[in-house]
């Protein structure tokens, strides 16, 4: 089964299985970040997380391997029941969020968004 989330207003259609990614350039670092994210009944579940390097005081977490130059680990996090992303808009990017489509939030400066499940969405299954 898929789900969607919520951005605000903005309902974003996830994958089969309730799979989303959400890929972002570091506002310091100015190097590509990626989390895959699964919806399941319990929350929100990062999957993996890859990252172009490291630097701004992170590493790749506990377990991380290189893998065609990006550091590749599993983060032991809990799932989540909402998501909260930054908007500073120092990255000139914004997060792309995919799910059956790729959007883009937060390229301006602005209040943090929330991402979170679509009220009475199928559970990914």
């Amino acid at each position: 089964m898929s789900g969607c989330l919520l951005a605000g207003a903005m309902a974003i259609a996830l994958a089969p299985g309730g799979a989303f990614s959400i890929e972002w350039s570091h506002s310091v670092e100015k190097i590509r970040w990626h989390e895959d994210w699964q919806l399941a009944p319990e929350g929100l579940i990062l999957r993996r997380a890859v990252v172009k390097g490291s630097g701004a005081g992170r590493g790749p977490g506990p377990g991380g391997h290189l893998e065609d130059g990006w550091w590749v680990w599993v983060p032991a996090l809990p799932p989540q029941r909402e998501l909260r992303l930054a908007a500073s808009g120092e990255t000139g990017q914004g997060w792309q969020v995919c799910g059956t489509e790729c959007v883009t939030l937060g390229a301006d400066a602005g209040a943090p968004l929330i991402l979170r499940p679509c009220p009475n969405a199928p559970e990914a299954g």
